[in-house]
């Protein structure tokens, strides 16, 4: 069978797909991707909570994971972007 990367939340869809690719035979990877870990006003974010999930999960069925901090390329990338078009009048998609 086949080696596959498995994007990994800590839920229950990811969780379960990377359950059915096991069970199917498949070399499964869990992989965490780290995009945000700063809390905002009002706003915690989970991403500790996630990683811990989706590494239990992972453990749990016996499978290789990885976590990769994108998280400086995310913000300059993705959120600065979002900030410039929005400064410029422009919607980003």
């Amino acid at each position: 069978m086949s080696k596959i990367f498995v994007g990994m939340s800590g839920g229950v869809d990811s969780s379960v797909t990377a359950a059915l690719l096991v069970e199917q035979g498949h070399e499964v990877v869990g992989v965490y991707m780290k995009n945000w870990s700063q809390d905002l006003p009002g706003m915690k974010c989970p991403w500790v909570e996630d990683l811990a999930d989706a590494k239990r999960v992972a453990v749990g069925l016996g499978i290789d994971f990885r976590v990769f901090d994108f998280e400086k390329n995310y913000r300059q990338r993705v959120v600065q972007y979002m900030i410039d078009e929005y400064k410029l009048g422009r919607t980003p998609n």
